[in-house]
């Protein structure tokens, strides 16, 4: 399993913008067909540069999935988000394979 992993610095001049964006945005990403699931999540760190981040975590139904977005539709999903925030986003992508994954059942 491929986790791919997009961190976004986000300037405070658009953040309420651009969060209302990648929320549309997300769903239009699992919509190609290549991904399972998402989750928007908020870096609990303060930035020396500022602004606020955010990890948005897709995971890829297989390595084959995640490399048929970068040829079909990574391009094309990144543009908009460029377009509209330019230089007051900063973003970063890394791959992260999962190698097991544990959970605690509370119910007892």
């Amino acid at each position: 399993m491929i986790i791919y992993n997009v961190t976004i610095n986000v300037d405070g001049s658009v953040h309420d913008q651009w969060l209302e964006w990648i929320k549309a945005h997300i769903p239009q990403v699992l919509a190609t067909g290549h991904f399972t699931e998402a989750k928007l999540t908020k870096v609990l760190v303060e930035e020396e540069m500022g602004g606020t981040t955010y990890s948005v975590q897709y995971r890829a139904k297989s390595r084959e999935a995640l490399d048929q977005y970068y040829k079909n539709d990574a391009e094309r999903l990144r543009k908009e988000g460029m377009q509209l925030f330019a230089d007051k986003m900063l973003a970063f992508r890394t791959e992260l394979e999962v190698v097991d994954e544990y959970s605690v059942n509370f119910d007892s």
